[in-house]
């Protein structure tokens, strides 16, 4: 279980009775809201009020007046146009939003969205010279354009018309277009910059209509909030608008095709939210795009005939089933990778592998991120060529990592937390030591814990429920309220779904409460009976025999009795030993264990096991505060390498039958150590 940082914010309690005074808000509504930093009671106001007005004028995007105009000058002359779009769900949303706007307005449209596997993302030549040949005369991109330098080049030697609609990140040098509209661009005006590739095409029907933002959003509404959630970007500001006026669209009326995704998931008998669709609806549109073809996505996003949807969502559904199975088999292939190889000690973790699929490798990215706390890429060969996906924690930009190495690179975009890669196979090696090479003088952070507040077991009841639903919609910036639960007792656990979750009973000060751990094994899970710990969970409503309950899902969990700065200090000292850094005199000081250490640890595995080598917890058995932690990692991996210890393939640490007898000092690790001092 990888060690995260734990954050726990402050809360105002004064100015939190204020705003439930003057704002009429639910007391504890405010009390969440305070955590997070909200400080000006006019905000306060716009975060709560379900009505907002949009407070972005699209024409505040630098050149959207140059695309709204040559795209009303080419639907009154009848040119043909061509939306180009992107395969994931925020592309296919865009592409369905601006096709269909484009369609009403009687526009000669078609619109065009590349094959992931053969053609890559964005804007390619050989599309641009086949549109040429079908009489397309503006192309207009959603979701993608803004580094297609050589494709614009190529539009314009063909005599095609160019608008860039785009949300990511802005190089150099912007495409040869009549338009790029792009929030990110230095010289755009606009106050809000994290829309998604949706939230601007989005703007751009708004300023082809010439504003009505509150008539389209009643058009469009489910179309920009599926995407703005799929994408990933921050639900605040402009985006938490048009996300919550979406979700309440398709709350009362969905579309033909959302709504046959939505039974095909099985959530349309309960309340659609942003996890709804974060979890369920989003994942199967941008499964269309990564197992098959996204053109289903979009003819199911386009169709009102209701039998004709429910067999696209059904079609779709079964390649999210694939997607899963194929998901889970890479993530093995690289998992046992890691486990064999060093690789898993780099700052930056880099794996590889020869045809995988590369519909899914972002997905495993970013679980091998989740579980060992470090950005990851995860490449997949195809011969001579190979293409990567690449996410990273909060704090550390993957994007000016790759950036910085580029010229290793065939090509490469995305954002700070997630990017794409193109690169020669043959270069991989390289990539991964320069990379990690740039990240060598950065102290990498650890992946946060993020608390909003404190809660005791007493406290929790549906009431509870009511108030931190204020906050909906939940997403990127805005995420599900985690309550700290301090000092609890673990009285009970046991395997759920054939071990693949823990269900645990705690109790504190008399209350006793249920919480589920889901994505984590029983038989990793390093705790036990009557251990103290402390949880960082999420409440949400749980429907069951008719009855509603509060259901408590385990975000976090760490030991009540050692201390986070000495914890993290110590990791973070063992982790630079274990990439092969320089360590001062003091830093070897602190790795050597003593005889006596030695022969505790070896004790108190002999008499009980260490599951997933979660050496923290050693520590709280020896009676240790994570003072002795990076010494007690040195013990634990010494005694591996002489084979006084050994582990099983869920990575428990036991003492074996009859281990043998030699020195520790003989061992290569202390040698090494001691090598620095």
């Amino acid at each position: 279980m990888k060690r995260k940082k734990w954050v726990v914010a402050g809360c105002n309690k004064d100015f939190a009775a204020q705003i439930a005074d003057e704002l009429c808000v639910d007391p504890f509504a405010a009390l969440l809201v305070t955590s997070r930093g909200f400080d000006n009671i006019d905000d306060i106001d716009a975060f709560f009020d379900e009505d907002a007005p949009f407070a972005l004028d699209p024409m505040s995007i630098k050149d959207m007046d140059k695309a709204a105009e040559r795209i009303n000058r080419a639907i009154d002359g009848y040119e043909m146009i061509c939306v180009f779009g992107d395969y994931d769900a925020d592309g296919v949303t865009a592409t369905a939003l601006l096709y269909s706007y484009l369609e009403a307005r009687e526009a000669n449209v078609m619109y065009y969205i590349p094959d992931r596997i053969k053609e890559g993302y964005g804007l390619n030549v050989s599309a641009i010279e086949e549109l040429a040949d079908r009489g397309v005369k503006l192309i207009v991109t959603v979701d993608n354009g803004v580094s297609a330098i050589e494709e614009a080049k190529r539009a314009k030697e063909l005599g095609i018309s160019l608008i860039v609609t785009d949300h990511h990140k802005v190089g150099e040098i912007l495409p040869d277009a009549e338009a790029v509209v792009d929030p990110h661009r230095e010289d755009c005006p606009s106050t809000f910059k994290e829309m998604s590739g949706v939230g601007v095409a989005f703007k751009l029907v708004c300023a082809l209509e010439g504003g009505a933002d509150d008539m389209l959003i009643e058009e469009y509404g489910d179309l920009v909030a599926l995407g703005t959630i799929g994408d990933v970007v921050t639900l605040t500001g402009e985006n938490r608008i048009m996300v919550r006026r979406g979700l309440r669209l398709i709350n009362n009326d969905p579309r033909p095709g959302i709504a046959a995704l939505m039974d095909a998931a099985g959530v349309s008998d309960k309340a659609f939210n942003a996890a709804s669709a974060a979890f369920t609806v989003c994942p199967r549109i941008n499964a269309a795009g990564r197992m098959g073809s996204a053109q289903k996505a979009l003819e199911l996003l386009l169709c009102f005939d209701e039998n004709e949807a429910a067999e696209l969502a059904a079609e779709i559904n079964s390649m999210n089933a694939q997607r899963q199975k194929t998901e889970t088999d890479i993530f093995a292939g690289a998992a046992e990778m890691l486990a064999t190889t060093e690789i898993a000690n780099d700052k930056i973790i880099v794996v590889d592998g020869e045809g995988w699929h590369q519909g899914v490798i972002g997905i495993v990215a970013a679980r091998i991120t989740e579980r060992f706390g470090r950005p990851c890429i995860v490449i997949s060969r195809d011969g001579e060529t190979a293409k990567g996906s690449c996410r990273s924690v909060e704090g550390f930009s993957i994007y000016d990592a790759i950036e910085a190495v580029s010229d290793c690179l065939e090509h490469f975009g995305g954002h700070t937390l997630a990017a794409g890669i193109g690169i020669r196979s043959s270069r991989i090696p390289e990539f991964r030591k320069r990379i990690n090479e740039y990240a060598a003088d950065i102290e990498m952070p650890f992946a946060l814990q993020k608390i909003d507040c404190r809660l005791q077991l007493s406290s929790i009841n549906l009431d509870l429920l009511g108030s931190v639903a204020a906050l909906e919609p939940f997403g990127s910036g805005n995420q599900q309220p985690s309550f700290g639960i301090f000092g609890v007792r673990i009285d009970d656990y046991s395997a759920i779904s054939e071990g693949k979750h823990v269900r645990m009973t705690v109790s504190k000060n008399g209350s006793r409460a249920g919480v589920v751990f889901f994505g984590m094994p029983e038989k990793r899970f390093p705790f036990d009976k009557g251990d103290i710990v402390d949880l960082a969970v999420n409440l949400d409503k749980n429907f069951f025999n008719g009855e509603t309950r509060v259901s408590v899902i385990v975000r976090g969990i760490r030991p009540s009795q050692t201390d986070e700065e000495k914890v993290l200090a110590a990791i973070s000292l063992y982790d630079k030993f274990a990439r092969g850094e320089k360590l001062t005199a003091a830093q070897a000081q602190t790795l050597l264990p003593s005889r006596e250490l030695e022969v505790a640890v070896f004790k108190s595995l002999k008499a009980k096991p260490l599951k997933d080598n979660y050496a923290e917890m050693l520590c709280v058995r020896l009676g240790d505060d994570g003072s002795k932690l990076a010494s007690v990692m040195t013990v634990i991996e010494v005694m591996l390498e002489m084979g006084i210890l050994a582990a099983d393939e869920e990575n428990r640490i036991y003492v074996p039958a009859n281990p043998p007898k030699v020195n520790l000092e003989d061992s290569a690790i202390m040698k090494k150590i001691k090598s620095y001092i």
